[in-house]
């Protein structure tokens, strides 16, 4: 992708088409919280904020910079960002009558809403999620997408996409596609953070280094190329076993507060 460019840990890079599409989505949110006549609850309005202000401080400044030309490690802290946790936020900032709203004319055609009911189904979604980011942490569509900005710019939305339809069978609020009950979600998220887990186990005890842009990358920090990618999984591992762990918690605690309020 050409010359590596002077990194700065205050400002960084900013990518307009980011911002540009941030911005169109929180204002098409709020258009459509107007058009419902309802103002947002303060809960789901700061978990949407959240969401977006994430997705841009993963693709812009400093942490863009050092994943697109220094670090892996750097760079699965950009993935992490983008699959683990603007998902969740986005999903459950968005209220269900919005989702509804966008799914209704595709569920009213036959071929349109047999592929949305079958990418929110539990096996396709996890199957869609566990093949982007499997496939994508592999050294041949790993290197490619960082020798051509193009591809690059399809790995993120593959990952980004794969983990919302990933998330959908948790945090869905659409009534026309919901969420697994609460017993099936706690299934469910037991095997979720499986394939993160398996390519953080591929990086982290390799012998050799797999994605030789990084080698060749400029040293800012005192890492080998070894060691920084072995930082890369371990940052992989982690989250991926805490992250689906909270989200665990919550479920079975909800579901034990929906068991007491049922009337005996």
């Amino acid at each position: 992708m050409g010359a590596a460019p002077p990194l700065s840990w205050t400002t960084g890079s900013i990518h307009p088409e980011v911002v540009l599409a941030c911005g169109v989505v929180a204002a098409a949110w709020a258009w459509a919280w107007h058009a419902h006549g309802t103002r947002p609850r303060p809960g789901p309005a700061v978990r949407f904020a959240g969401g977006l202000l994430a997705l841009l401080l993963a693709l812009n400044g400093p942490l863009h910079d050092l994943s697109d030309w220094y670090l892996f490690s750097a760079h699965m802290v950009q993935h992490l960002v983008l699959t683990l946790v603007v998902p969740p936020l986005l999903l459950t900032g968005v209220p269900g009558f919005m989702l509804d709203a966008l799914l209704r004319p595709c569920l009213a055609r036959r071929a349109p809403g047999a592929v949305v009911r079958t990418l929110t189904r539990p096996l396709p979604a996890f199957t869609a999620y566990a093949a982007a980011v499997i496939g994508w942490h592999l050294p041949g569509p790993y290197n490619t997408a960082l020798e051509i900005h193009g591809w690059h710019v399809v790995e993120h939305l593959a990952l980004l996409g794969a983990a919302i339809l990933g998330w959908w069978p948790i945090v869905s609020p659409s009534r026309l596609a919901p969420p697994l009950p609460y017993a099936a979600q706690l299934l469910y998220l037991f095997v979720f953070g499986m394939p993160m887990t398996v390519v953080a186990a591929m990086i982290t005890g390799a012998e050799r280094v797999l994605y030789p842009f990084y080698e060749a990358a400029p040293r800012i920090v005192d890492l080998t190329p070894l060691a920084d990618q072995r930082l890369g999984g371990v940052i992989m591992w982690v989250p991926s076993g805490l992250i689906p762990l909270a989200a665990f918690t919550i479920v079975f605690f909800r579901w034990v507060a929906a068991e007491a309020d049922e009337p005996a």
